[in-house]
């Protein structure tokens, strides 16, 4: 068993930065439903111009969802069902920050683990390729010098394989020299979790943080009985092995990440579904630093919180990331153009997002099936101007338009 984690001074900092920064904030604040009105008019346009099938927008302000609505259809194709807000969605990266970044803090708030741990403490043979310095802690922030992800086309079957494959690479740069975004970092921490825990990440996950929280409709490998409520993605014809063939149905209820569903459903970087309404209770977690209210039950410990949403990059590097969470970084347009340098979020390839500001204590929850049904969606611009128009709402400030940046 490994010492729990030691913390530096920036968690200091931001314990005691925070609550000044969130004072003005304790006062019950004046929504602008002009602004969430707008919220409407820019997705429904969005709608028409094929960006997307529909959606669900959810948006909470000190603790009161102000903003709960579904747009378009959750399914165009080979029928058309109408958008709900019950709809479970593929949150594809969301996974990183929901289910395999949370578990790994709860190990290392056990005491478990360690974020300078090295990876081959827990990885058999991953000290290869000169691989011996990458942490935990280099996993968490895409520090560790490793590519993006397995090639697409060299097909492969099995979480074990997939774990093999990863102690086989090569890293392209020293850890922590500079920032590449990487599921290879998340399916190792999501079998680190395996090896340290005894138990899969599903179920590991469901156990210590979505059952505390009542997250009920957050699961990996959905039940058929759920398969009605769930938003499809692509054709499997459309898509890598193990998909393919001209008659393919619908993705739906199985992850749409290929290199996911090549592990079988599970893995630390994609495979986790879900609703807003959960998210919401998730992002509720963090504002209130891992206590659940009223019974103050502890997910994650107030330092741990403190600690995952603070710049963890390295203060070389232009990107700011705290542990798992994006902070400002080329991947933030769905931050928009106003909330607070105190604030984190992530997205998802499948068209999904969470965006979290606890200076004005507010949560935008976006989630999408944009690759639904043939891939070529793209909500990037629509995520950052529903984020600006949620936070002007709550702030009364001009709503302007968030650069556009990559989606992850």
């Amino acid at each position: 068993m490994h010492s729990s984690t030691q913390y530096d001074w920036r968690v200091l900092l931001f314990l005691i930065v925070l609550p000044v920064a969130s004072m003005g904030c304790q006062a019950r604040q004046i929504i602008s439903d002009e602004y969430l009105q707008e919220i409407d008019v820019a997705i429904l346009e969005a709608i028409d111009k094929g960006a997307l099938p529909g959606a669900v927008v959810l948006i909470t302000h000190q603790g009161d969802t102000v903003y709960r609505k579904a747009f378009g259809n959750r399914s165009l194709d080979p029928a058309v069902e109408p958008m709900t807000t019950e709809t479970i969605f593929d949150l594809a990266s969301l996974t990183k920050v929901i289910a395999t970044a949370p578990s790994v803090m709860a190990l290392i708030d056990d005491g478990e683990i360690h974020l300078h741990d090295a990876v081959s403490d827990y990885i058999a043979g991953f000290e290869q390729h000169e691989k011996t310095d990458i942490t935990i802690e280099h996993l968490l922030t895409h520090v560790s010098g490793l590519r993006p992800h397995f090639p697409l086309e060299d097909e492969f079957e099995g979480f074990d394989v997939a774990i093999e494959r990863a102690t086989q690479e090569k890293p392209e740069a020293r850890p922590g020299q500079q920032f590449v975004y990487s599921d290879i970092n998340f399916l190792l921490l999501g079998a680190i979790v395996e090896r340290v825990s005894g138990e899969p990440l599903n179920v590991f996950s469901r156990r210590r943080i979505f059952e505390p929280l009542g997250m009920t409709d957050t699961l990996f490998l959905p039940s058929h009985d759920t398969r009605g409520r769930i938003a499809p993605t692509e054709s499997c014809g459309r898509l890598a092995w193990p998909c393919g063939g001209p008659n393919a149905e619908m993705l739906r209820g199985t992850v749409h990440d290929p290199t996911a569903r090549r592990m079988g459903g599970i893995s630390g970087h994609a495979g986790l579904f879900g609703t807003a309404d959960d998210l919401a209770l998730f992002a509720a977690m963090m504002l209130g630093g891992g206590h659940l209210t009223p019974d103050g039950q502890t997910v994650l410990s107030s330092t741990t919180v403190a600690r995952m949403t603070i710049p963890a990059t390295p203060p070389h590097l232009d990107e700011r990331r705290g542990l798992g969470w994006d902070i400002d970084s080329r991947f933030s347009s769905n931050r928009g153009a106003l909330f607070s340098e105190h604030s984190y979020g992530h997205t998802g390839f499948t068209g999904t997002s969470i965006w979290i500001d606890p200076e004005t204590s507010t949560v935008v929850v976006f989630l999408s099936n944009r690759v639904h049904p043939d891939g070529t969606g793209n909500v990037n611009a629509l995520r950052g101007r529903v984020a600006t128009l949620a936070a002007a709402a709550v702030t009364g400030m001009q709503p302007t338009e968030p650069n556009s940046s990559t989606s992850n």
